[in-house]
């Protein structure tokens, strides 16, 4: 009998791990750390103590941050056994955003504080290993060039609403004529949570004109100001202060962005089981589950500890997606068998952005889907649908 032909996925992610050793034959060894820790302790090598703070630091004491981090740890994974695991599949669809495996680039803004080429990069490395990136409204690069470096790759984007209705009109109008899938609304920073990080330092990149280049480069921005950014920032900067804060926005404003786009909505930033089924109430296409990387409200609820409760209000019809405290291609099984459709991963890429550009992106995400592939193998599992809570048992 001949030989079986081998798991496309076994080539394209856990023998990462082969091409490593068998390099290791030569005497070459990764030029960039394999584990995350290594990665944020090489970066804060290389990043001003502001770019790292701003990145790496969280809201107050940073209780939510560790509250993240110990909610997975409070879950431990149970493999199965002699189950033929030769086959895997990791592939799913997203509100019909086809991915080679259940992760997505989390919405970070200001990556240029980190790299010149910030979300162009991560455009493209994400592009790469046909994920999904999530572009964010306070990106360093328009939203239009990222669309081009990711040429026809999956991609969303991610609202900021801000105070002006005509202005998320017409960020909302963009997307989708740059090829956007879905809209992501935040729904938890309507105004910046306290960060003694950056506080410490003084340290708020947009006051330098870092992150805004979707307010300077929009139409309606640039027609409420007396001259253009590239002439007068000063004026620009400020308009963008006042567009940026907006609290006053609730459940009932959501009705007039679905009359803006046809494009589907995901909320993001759902903790709440009451917030989950306002969401189903008001006709959203998805959820996300996330406490914004523990970067808003010190001493709130660990993201992961909210997930299965997120799940059950929403019940299985409407897609739930997951952030905050992704680290591990471990973590990204567990908010899977905790009722994740997909997880979006923030912080691990953009260390490795600062550290390689496109290049340490493509690592990291290499790594981390590596390292899920052979969970989901080692575990007994062959593709992410089979993957629910009996994989796991609560350890506290």
């Amino acid at each position: 009998m001949a030989d079986a032909e081998p798991a496309p996925q076994e080539q394209l992610f856990a023998n990462f791990q082969y091409e490593i050793y068998g390099r290791g034959l030569a005497g070459e060894t990764p030029e960039l750390p394999v584990s995350l820790g290594g990665l944020e302790e090489r970066a804060r090598e290389v990043l001003s103590v502001g770019a790292f703070g701003y990145v790496a630091g969280g809201a107050g004491s940073e209780q939510t941050m560790r509250a993240n981090l110990r909610a997975f740890e409070r879950w431990e994974i149970v493999p199965r056994m002699l189950r033929d695991v030769s086959s895997r599949d990791l592939s799913c669809s997203i509100l019909g955003t086809a991915m080679a495996a259940p992760v997505l680039t989390a919405p970070v803004g200001v990556q240029s504080i980190v790299h010149p080429e910030g979300e162009l990069a991560v455009a493209r490395a994400a592009a790469e290993h046909g994920l999904a990136a999530i572009l964010s409204t306070a990106a360093s690069h328009s939203m239009e060039d990222v669309a081009a470096a990711s040429g026809s790759a999956p991609r969303w984007y991610q609202l900021y609403w801000p105070k002006e209705r005509a202005l998320a009109e017409s960020f909302v109008g963009r997307a989708a004529q740059a090829g956007y899938e879905a809209i992501v609304v935040t729904l938890d920073t309507w105004m910046l949570g306290w960060r003694p990080r950056d506080l410490q330092g003084a340290y708020l990149p947009f006051l330098q004109g870092e992150g805004v280049a979707n307010y300077f480069s929009d139409p309606v921005f640039r027609a409420a100001l007396e001259r253009t950014p590239e002439e007068d920032p000063g004026p620009a900067i400020g308009h963008w202060a006042h567009q940026f804060s907006n609290p006053a926005i609730t459940w009932a404003d959501l009705a007039w962005l679905r009359e803006q786009t046809k494009l589907p909505i995901v909320l993001k930033g759902i903790l709440h089981v009451e917030d989950a089924q306002r969401a189903i109430d008001a006709g959203v296409d998805a959820v996300i589950v996330s406490n914004h990387g523990g970067r808003q409200v010190d001493g709130a609820i660990g993201a992961l500890d909210a997930l299965p409760g997120v799940r059950e209000a929403v019940g299985k019809g409407l897609p739930v997606l997951f952030d905050s405290g992704i680290r591990t291609g471990a973590d990204v099984f567990k908010a899977l068998a905790l009722g994740a459709d997909a997880v979006c991963l923030g912080r691990p890429f953009v260390w490795g952005l600062a550290l390689g550009g496109q290049a340490g992106v493509e690592h990291v995400i290499r790594c981390l889907l590596a390292e899920l592939d052979l969970t989901l193998a080692l575990s007994g599992y062959t593709t992410i649908a089979e993957v629910n809570a009996s994989a796991l048992r609560r350890s506290d």
